[in-house]
């Protein structure tokens, strides 16, 4: 038969009995009456008929009988889906474990056809499918052919989670895998009924596997063929910048242009990715990380982007502020309207005078408010004292968060400004300790020529009084 060839069935023909002619006997009681028991399980689950297989099952029949195949009424059942069939038969004793002639079990039948409702029931009744490589709990990722296993593929069993505790503010705990610090990114146990989740969970992975830059985190692999399922990224032990920003408050001008560039750099490589630019989406603080160096990373690819083909992102729905803090999103994504990598421009430049400022924008306002200032093109105020947006600083923020996103730079040239405005920020400092250190020793040369002049007891106090 073609089906036992591929080692699968349609949805229609999940045993090898020819289910259209029991079909036909069905209409002739003295045919039906001669149908075994075994054959008449597997028509009633295939026909959906609750009520039918209740009165056969109450006759005493095994609910474990099989086909020539070795499938059983649960395979059945779990090909098709039904839920309210799958549990009557495990109420009447159905084996889980039982398998058929290829070696598949009804849970693995079930996520076959992605009924992960009926897997999950399958689950709670205790369900442990064998497959030739190893034991393993199901995943909505799974494969079945050795062969098709990604290369990232990381053993659970490796992961320890002993003494483990949430790492920065979003889903990421601490892990030791293979003698080193990692962070691990877990989905609920909700998530394998999700289908939505399971693609972005896929599309996340598509993303950071071919992610490779300094200022981005790095991606070591996830866990795909179990349940839970997991990425696995280095462990950045500083934290995010959003915890920075709240316990440190503002940052100098100079570190928060270095903090900038970094931001800036790995984001620039994102935009500039070939062929696919990759927008960020969800830029904030607590999606930057920093490492021992003090440098930053982006990191956090939950809601990220690929521009395959068009430059630019027309929305399938409305992003919410559950899933984003409205506090970063650009004006064109909160209306709902085509945007493009422009964004993250938006994102970036709220981050930039947030370092400066010590408060995240508009920290008064509620994220309903926020949503409505930006509609009316309104922009955090600028509180900190001038000299601190000085050298360009505050012009190319406001450039950034421009209400048109053409009239926004790219971060190409954001890089370009920020090495700029960086390298007068650390030529003044130079000028200043000059100044600072020649005015000290004008005052030591003052002091020495002029000792006999001031008396022992006042040279101290006069040293101490020109330093400073």
């Amino acid at each position: 038969m073609e089906e036992k060839a591929s080692g699968r069935f349609s949805p229609e023909k999940q045993s090898s009995l020819v289910l259209e002619h029991i079909a036909e006997a069905s209409t002739k009681p003295e045919t039906w009456e001669r149908i075994g028991p075994t054959f008449r399980l597997m028509f009633l689950v295939n026909e959906g008929d609750l009520q039918g297989i209740q009165e056969l099952l109450d006759t005493g029949i095994d609910v474990n009988s099989t086909d020539i195949d070795d499938r059983t009424a649960l395979h059945v059942a779990a090909c098709q889906g039904r839920v309210e069939i799958v549990e009557l038969l495990l109420e009447h004793g159905a084996r889980l474990d039982m398998q058929d002639r290829w070696g598949s079990t009804p849970l693995a039948d079930a996520h076959h056809y992605k009924h992960y409702d009926v897997c999950k029931i399958m689950e709670k009744y205790g369900a442990k499918p064998l497959y030739t490589c190893c034991h393993l709990k199901m995943a909505p990722m799974l494969v079945h052919d050795i062969a098709e296993v990604p290369e990232y593929e990381i053993d659970p069993q490796e992961l320890d989670f002993t003494g483990s505790e949430k790492i920065t503010k979003g889903t990421f705990r601490l892990a030791l895998w293979r003698g080193i610090n990692v962070a691990v990114k877990t989905l609920d146990e909700d998530f394998m009924a999700d289908k939505e989740k399971v693609m972005a969970f896929h599309d996340e992975l598509s993303l950071l596997q071919k992610l490779r830059h300094p200022n981005v985190v790095q991606f070591l692999g996830a866990v795909t063929q179990t349940s839970p399922m997991m990425i696995v990224t280095e462990y950045l032990p500083k934290g995010d910048l959003w915890a920075l920003l709240r316990r440190q408050g503002a940052l100098k001008p100079s570190v928060a242009v270095k903090y900038a560039l970094d931001i800036a750099r790995g984001m620039n490589y994102l935009h500039e990715r070939k062929p696919e630019a990759i927008i960020h989406r969800d830029l904030e603080p607590s999606n930057i990380l920093r490492d021992d160096s003090g440098h930053l990373k982006v990191a956090d690819f939950g809601l990220s982007k690929i521009l395959k083909v068009t430059n630019s992102v027309k929305p399938e729905e409305t992003l919410t502020c559950q899933e984003t803090s409205c506090r970063y999103v650009a004006p064109e994504v909160l209306r709902n309207e085509e945007y493009d990598s422009k964004v993250d421009v938006f994102s970036f430049a709220l981050i930039l005078q947030e370092m400066i400022e010590g408060f995240a924008p508009f920290s008064a306002k509620r994220e309903d408010e926020i949503a409505k200032a930006y509609a009316c093109k309104e922009r955090p105020p600028f509180r900190a004292p001038a000299k601190l947006y000085a050298h360009g600083l505050k012009e190319l923020i406001e450039k950034c968060w421009a209400e048109s996103p053409a009239e926004r730079p790219t971060f190409r040239h954001i890089v370009a400004s920020l090495d700029e405005i960086n390298e007068r920020l650390v030529s003044s400092t130079w000028k200043a300790k000059a100044f600072r250190c020649f005015r000290n020793l004008k005052v030591v040369w003052t002091i020495w020529h002029r000792k006999d002049q001031i008396g022992p007891s006042s040279r101290s106090s006069y040293f101490d009084h020109s330093i400073a």
